[in-house]
């Protein structure tokens, strides 16, 4: 069966993000969609990791990608960009023998944003680290979920359907490419 890791970059309870993945996880059909887990992950510290090596966290992380055919990132757009708690996350996992996990891995980027462009800008902010990973972007759709607040509960549980819709066919679309 295809497995796809999917990250969320946001570290907020209610986040839109997370809900998102939650959602697309719930949508995929004949697909193991695997949750990572970044909220334990530290700030990235050289002299740490060259005291301790690699955060349990991040071997977690780095063990889960290495299982998976393909990575979902999903991404909230901070100041026109991407989080730093996700870009970290990224830079922690690339250490040691991480670097070789990213390479031609399939990589697909997604996002919601209460504002009126989703995510437009933060996907694009990618491209460079997904270039220097060497990995494999699917180009073949996109999703960018736009005017969040409207879409999600409180909970930040997604309760459109047809975002919902269009979240089962953009995962349904990555998950055949792998």
């Amino acid at each position: 069966m295809t497995t796809i890791l999917g990250l969320a970059g946001s570290l907020r309870q209610a986040s839109f993000n997370a809900g998102l993945l939650r959602a697309a996880r719930e949508g995929a059909q004949g697909v193991t969609l695997t949750i990572g887990d970044i909220r334990q992950v530290p700030l990235y510290d050289g002299d740490a990791e060259a005291a301790h090596g690699l955060p349990p966290a991040v071997a977690t992380l780095q063990e889960q990608l290495a299982d998976a055919d393909g990575l979902l990132l999903v991404t909230p757009e901070y100041n026109n960009g991407i989080p730093g708690v996700f870009k970290n996350v990224i830079d922690w996992m690339s250490r040691g023998d991480g670097m070789a996990l990213f390479k031609g891995k399939p990589v697909a980027v997604i996002g919601a944003s209460p504002g009126g462009f989703g995510t437009t800008l933060a996907q694009a902010h990618w491209l460079p680290v997904l270039r220097t990973l060497q990995m494999r972007p699917w180009f073949e759709g996109r999703l960018m979920v736009a005017g969040a607040g409207k879409l999600f509960d409180d909970q930040g549980n997604l309760t459109d359907d047809k975002t919902r819709q269009r979240l089962d066919d953009f995962v349904a679309g990555f998950a055949a490419s792998l």
